[in-house]
């Protein structure tokens, strides 16, 4: 078996991803187990940058400063347009994202992501999204989340939305405080599609009943991975290497296009909100009780 610095950074990542993936217990054993459904984040479930969202919250708490929020997104966002998979790359962009977490409790970034997605994320979810997230959970199928973000974060969201879990970039922890260090590199490219593929192994899943949504040509890998791939929100390239090979394509910034789940966009947008709020309420009573 081989060891951990043995495996290629994109497979150790993925396959951490994939074992510190938690599964909701209402949903460990769907009517349909062996066809999943995965839905990046950023642009995708959520307007806008997840870590943008945490950053900015956390230095509205004095976490940290604002400007040093500000210099972490701007690096972050340079990083995921660019596309870059160089050494020298990926070095930074883990060096940046490390940075704000390295010497805190793991259970201090948890309390603060949830307060966090109250305040910031929740009205930034697309109900069109959200609607074909759920129109994979009414077909007992599970649903899951894939980002470059902290899994912590990511985890955050698909309890909060009531999706079944989240594969994230996992940072090294000692005795419950970060490191500073990661396990691989950040989940991103071709490390999101080893976790899926990791993740399919483990909870026994056909990728070819399987599907993926995302906004990013980044994420090409995963959506190649899946026999149902679908552009959401689509950057330039992906778009067109979606016409080209015929997958589906959808475009919810305008609100022009309702999510295909037989409602009209307002109804759609209106009865998802409402999942929304029911799901966090939910969530909350989880964690008192």
């Amino acid at each position: 078996m081989n060891r951990p610095e043995a495996l290629a950074p994109a497979v150790l990542a993925g396959k951490a991803a994939a074992a510190a993936a938690e599964v909701a217990a209402v949903l460990a054993a769907p009517p349909d187990p062996t066809a999943a459904a995965f839905f990046d984040i950023d642009n995708t479930i959520v307007r806008g940058a997840s870590i943008f969202h945490l950053a900015m919250g956390l230095a509205k708490r004095r976490f940290f400063s604002t400007r040093d929020a500000t210099g972490f997104v701007v690096d972050q966002v340079k990083f995921r347009l660019s596309g870059a998979e160089d050494a020298g790359d990926m070095a930074d962009a883990t060096e940046i994202a490390l940075s704000f977490v390295k010497g805190h409790q793991v259970s201090e970034i948890v309390q603060l992501g949830r307060d966090i997605f109250d305040d910031r994320i929740v009205g930034k979810v697309y109900p069109q999204t959200l609607a074909v997230a759920r129109s994979h959970l009414d077909a007992g199928q599970r649903v899951w989340l894939v980002s470059a973000a902290p899994v912590e974060l990511a985890t955050i969201i698909a309890k909060r939305l009531g999706l079944t879990g989240a594969l994230g970039t996992v940072s090294e922890t000692v005795d419950g405080v970060y490191t500073g260090r990661l396990v691989g590199r950040p989940l991103h490219g071709p490390a999101k599609a080893e976790a899926v593929r990791a993740l399919a192994e483990r909870e026994g899943l056909d990728l070819s009943r399987c599907a993926a949504y995302s906004d990013s040509s980044n994420d090409i890998p995963m959506l190649s991975l899946v026999g149902h791939p679908c552009a959401v929100n689509p950057d330039k390239r992906l778009r067109q290497h979606a016409r080209d090979l015929g997958w589906p394509v959808e475009d919810y910034r305008t609100g022009r296009k309702a999510a295909r789940v037989g409602l009209p966009a307002a109804a759609a947008a209106g009865a998802v909100a409402g999942l929304v709020v029911a799901a966090v309420a939910v969530d909350r009573r989880r964690r008192r009780d």
